[in-house]
């Protein structure tokens, strides 16, 4: 599997704030990259219970429905003290309307109602890229932090106003979108997909 500048790469969200995350890391390979909503796609239920399984998941329906590669991003939050939660249940906390308002209330109200004073939590990205009749390609990454409440800043989305990671004082939320591109979990799951080559130069 390769892709070559110019040629066309679906990212399979209809989270705007992904697609455009996403994007960002992509400008340096000169990719045609187009999130599934601009070609009207439907979304996929994620009926699998792993980040892998869902990546996967919708990278092939990506993939299956435009004939073109397809890098699909499951990710999510999970909190130390919450068992993991809320996972790959990070978007559904959020209620229909994908509000993250809701979605960190929550983590918030329940992290109160275990009255655990352990705050640590991480972010975790699986990429999943795929080609038609190909298996997929899987790439991982994490980043260890801790969450405060309220939320700050308006950066990022999702819950980056409530992480703070590890050796920082600011939120995702806080800083520069740029500094977060180099440190994410996001980015982290990036650099693993760069070094597998699957760049052409």
């Amino acid at each position: 599997m390769k892709l070559h500048a110019g040629e066309t790469l679906v990212v399979a969200s209809h989270n705007q704030g992904k697609v455009r995350e996403i994007r960002e890391l992509l400008v340096p390979f000169r990719l045609h990259v187009v999130g599934a909503n601009e070609l009207g796609l439907d979304e996929p239920e994620e009926t699998e219970d792993t980040f892998v399984g869902n990546a996967v998941l919708k990278a092939r329906a990506a993939a299956n429905a435009t004939h073109h590669i397809a890098l699909a991003d499951d990710s999510g939050l999970a909190v130390t003290a919450l068992g993991g939660a809320p996972g790959i249940y990070s978007a559904r906390w959020a209620g229909p309307d994908k509000d993250f308002s809701i979605g960190m209330a929550r983590v918030e109200r329940e992290l109160r109602e275990t009255g655990a004073s352990d705050t640590s939590a991480k972010f975790v990205c699986v990429l999943a890229l795929a080609a038609p009749h190909e298996p997929p390609l899987i790439f991982e990454g994490e980043v260890q932090g801790r969450l405060v409440f309220p939320g700050r800043g308006s950066h990022g989305f999702g819950y980056d106003p409530i992480f703070v990671p590890h050796g920082m004082s600011q939120t995702f939320g806080e800083i520069e979108p740029v500094t977060k591109h180099g440190m994410s979990h996001r980015a982290r799951a990036f650099e693993k997909l760069v070094a597998s080559d699957v760049f052409a130069s």
